[in-house]
């Protein structure tokens, strides 16, 4: 299943270091802007109530494969492609464009997870979000 998101980010002087070329912890933070994003797009939030739940998507593997430097003042193209809906858990891709050209490539898998003062606890994704991501 594929589901193209696409939002920009301008790199700011301060996700750089001192040669102007953004950090590499800064690419997680725009793989989670454009998440982020991509769940407003369809109506939702990381973090939402839902039937009288809190409902929320904690990350429990991400990683980014790096292929050229991204700087500052650079207008980063960023999509989110679906790889995977599970039944409690979603996998996207994450790819970093600037002219086109890949900068970079993230995977993250995030959890459906309901949680209240005991904590968190995973659940099945709710037939709504299943809708909202098959759309």
């Amino acid at each position: 299943m594929n589901h193209r998101f696409h939002t920009t980010k301008r790199v700011e002087f301060s996700d750089t270091d001192m040669a102007g070329i953004v950090h590499f912890s800064n690419y997680f933070r725009y793989m989670e802007i454009a998440e982020h994003d991509f769940f407003r797009s369809l109506g939702l939030s990381v973090v939402m109530d839902h039937e009288g739940n809190t409902i929320s998507w904690p990350r429990v593997k991400c990683s980014f494969e790096y292929k050229q430097p991204i700087r500052f003042e650079q207008i980063i193209d960023i999509y989110i492609d679906i790889e995977h809906i599970g039944k409690k858990s979603l996998k996207y891709v994450a790819y970093l464009k600037h002219n086109e050209q890949i900068m970079a490539i993230g995977h993250s898998t995030i959890v459906c997870c309901s949680y209240d003062k005991d904590g968190l606890k995973s659940i099945e994704i709710p037939q709504h979000f299943r809708e909202c991501f098959s759309q």
